[in-house]
């Protein structure tokens, strides 16, 4: 087996930043009579602002820095968020509290393209994502964790080269040695090598079991049983915003961040999603509710456009103080053979796409498409149709030639064709139908050419006049 850790040691931050550019300095209190600094991000840091000072005093620094009281519970959320969309890379996944996911990922390499292709794609997704993470890899999850968290950002594929790298972490970040740190220290014993030279039975006899069964456990020596997380059924991603914004276009940053989540759920599933819901959380109203409906589709950027052209359409009740992303409907995407020349199946996948950005843009009812209708009367042989549920039905090969356009009602020629100098090219086909709906029609087509060559559809009805009915481009 190869586990990858992803650990997030600025993860109490991240839940609030990571919907802003961070230009803004800010930090992350603990809740406590108190409070100090949790965490700090780049900007704090530059003012002198770091992770165990004294919100008093990081106010001293900084009078105007952003202050967020730390919140679990959103932390807990966000490792869910981070194993639902890492679930494009495999099945199986165990979350471990605070601060890390683990990924096996050995089932897997060879489709990716091998070990470092695979960790280059999972770095350059939590970047989209807006986290900062540790990434490492080794042929245990336990041993993966511990060393994400000493901070050693490195990939062991095999288990003879873990023994040295893993003596060498500190002791402390065992979670059964925590309790026993000060005696451990006292004795001397700073990392796993110091912990290993002792006698096991007198180990287990002073600091108990557990403390040598995790490090067998991170060794590989002993198994290591992890819960799995479970994907839901439906993505439902929500995100804070650093602060409350007045202006719907001003949110695409953030909803960016929910969108590679969705993407990353709907990878896993090997689905599209087919109608998403945006809802827009107020501080004072109602919540604004965008639905969007979509082509079966997983790509960023294009739910991202049509996203973009309905936020700009939106005139918000009040301030948006955080955004929520729902797939209220998904679809399998059917595996696509491979092409001769690349490229070639996606003149309609981009069409399709055009039309929903349009919609998006336009609204839902000013987008429509025409469809052919059984009805052998011209007027009466096509229909308006939804654009988001068009679907082109190519004509039969010994079709009739028809015009591409058709005049809003037939105009009479007033003369024969000859006198009006027009010459018939083919012709007749007789229309004769309608009798059933009192619309009755018996006409003569034929296809005419006129002196400066245009081709017209021209008709002679039961009583010998004749009409032009269409153009042909």
């Amino acid at each position: 087996m190869l586990w990858t850790a992803l650990y997030f040691p600025d993860l109490p931050l991240s839940v609030f930043a990571r919907a802003g550019t961070g230009r803004v300095a800010a930090v992350v209190s603990s809740a406590s009579h108190r409070p100090d600094v949790v965490a700090a991000n780049g900007a704090a840091k530059r003012r002198g602002i770091v992770a165990g000072l004294s919100i008093v005093a990081a106010l001293a620094l900084d009078p105007e820095i952003a202050i967020h009281l730390r919140d679990e519970r959103a932390e807990a959320a966000a490792l869910k968020s981070i194993a639902l969309w890492a679930g494009q890379w495999t099945s199986t996944i165990s979350i471990e509290p605070p601060a890390v996911v683990l990924l096996e990922i050995s089932a897997c390499l060879n489709y990716f393209g091998g070990l470092p292709k695979l960790l280059a794609l999972i770095d350059a997704g939590l970047a989209a994502l807006g986290f900062s993470g540790i990434v490492a890899t080794a042929p245990t999850a336990l041993a993966a964790g511990l060393l994400a968290q000493a901070g050693q950002a490195i990939a062991i594929e095999h288990a003879a080269d873990l023994e040295s790298r893993l003596t060498a972490l500190p002791v402390a970040l065992l979670d059964s040695a925590r309790p026993v740190l000060d005696t451990l220290t006292g004795i001397g014993v700073r990392t796993l090598a110091d912990l290993l030279a002792l006698p096991r039975d007198g180990v287990a006899r002073r600091f108990g079991q557990r403390l040598l069964d995790e490090i067998d456990r991170a060794r590989g020596l002993q198994p290591d049983p992890r819960p799995l997380f479970v994907a839901p059924e439906r993505y439902h991603g929500q995100l804070e915003l650093p602060v409350p914004v007045a202006e719907a276009e001003a949110l695409l940053f953030a909803a960016k961040r929910l969108v590679v989540e969705l993407a990353g759920f709907l990878q896993g599933r090997g689905a599209g999603v087919t109608r998403l819901r945006c809802d827009l959380i107020h501080e004072d109203a109602a919540p604004t509710a965008i639905v969007l409906g979509l082509a079966a589709t997983r790509k960023v950027e294009h739910i991202v456009n049509v996203l973009r052209e309905r936020l700009a359409r939106e005139e918000l009740p009040d301030r948006v103080e955080a955004i929520r992303l729902i797939s209220e409907e998904i679809a399998p995407l059917p595996g696509q053979d491979g092409e001769l020349f690349a490229g070639a199946h996606c003149h309609g996948q981009n069409g399709a796409q055009w039309i929903e950005r349009v919609r998006a843009r336009l609204g839902d009812d000013a987008v429509r498409t025409l469809d052919l209708h059984a009805d052998h009367r011209p007027e009466h042989a096509w229909r308006y149709r939804d654009a988001a549920s068009a679907s082109v039905a190519p004509l039969p090969a010994d079709a009739p030639r028809r015009p591409l356009w058709l005049l809003p009602r037939p105009r009479p020629l007033g003369v024969d064709p000859a006198s009006a100098q027009l010459h018939l090219l083919s012709g007749p086909e007789r229309i004769e139908s309608g009798w059933w709906d009192g619309g009755e029609i018996g006409r003569d087509y034929f296809v005419g050419s006129d002196a400066q060559g245009g081709q017209l559809w021209l008709y002679r009805d039961r009583g010998g006049e004749w009409f032009v009915h269409g153009i042909f481009a």
